[in-house]
């Protein structure tokens, strides 16, 4: 039986922030990290996905998706599972896994690390998009207690990837570009929950985040 107490999802500056660390750990928000880092490697994507590289150059993007955005998630779902807060370590953990995959699928088809044939190539990512966008889709079913803000970045990653998956399988240009749009877009979001978590850790007062899709009943 879980021992992790209640915590009101209207008022968290962070999805189970305020759950309480076990004793002899330090206090400390883990998404002071995790948000921005999160928004850095979604900007460089979204940057490249709508053409500020040419798509021969998307290779640019993996110094950011690996040694800032997955390592530094990795650092944050460390520190989060070190306070007990079990949701804040599986979406960050989750998130750590999309990006180190995704940096290791980049550099093992511009290397051929995985000796797939050029003609399946496109399917190969196309699977690869397919299995993180159902599991992204059911994180957002599972966050719904959460604050608006929140499952609106959940669910913005799963229209992205949905495109990306059409884009991929048709190559489209016009749908990879939207996904790209839909990436920044929720990196802006990423940005906004970051300033809410400043704000607070710093005194101040947290940014409206929005009511839960799922309240608690009454």
């Amino acid at each position: 039986m879980s021992t992790t107490p209640h915590v009101d999802v209207r008022t968290a500056a962070l999805p189970v922030a305020t759950e309480e660390a076990p004793s002899g750990h330090a206090a400390g928000d883990p998404a002071i990290l995790g948000l921005p880092i999160f928004a850095a490697g979604s900007v460089a994507l979204g940057l490249a996905l709508v053409g500020y590289v040419p798509p021969a150059a998307v290779g640019s993007v993996v110094p950011i998706v690996l040694a800032a955005t997955g390592l530094g998630l990795l650092v944050a779902t460390v520190w989060a599972a070190s306070l007990g807060q079990t949701v804040v370590a599986g979406i960050f953990g989750l998130f750590t896994g999309f990006w180190l995959s995704y940096a290791a699928l980049l550099l093992g088809l511009n290397h051929n690390w995985f000796a797939i044939p050029a003609e399946n190539v496109e399917r190969s990512i196309a699977l690869f998009l397919i299995a993180w966008a159902v599991v992204m889709l059911t994180l957002t079913v599972g966050t719904l207690r959460l604050p608006l803000a929140y499952t609106l970045v959940l669910g913005l990653v799963v229209v992205a990837l949905v495109l990306l998956i059409f884009g991929t399988l048709e190559a489209s240009d016009t749908l990879n570009k939207m996904a790209g749009y839909v990436v920044l877009a929720f990196g802006v979001l990423g940005l906004y929950l970051f300033l809410n978590t400043a704000s607070t850790a710093l005194g101040g007062p947290g940014y409206p985040l929005g009511a839960p899709l799922l309240s608690e009943k009454k």
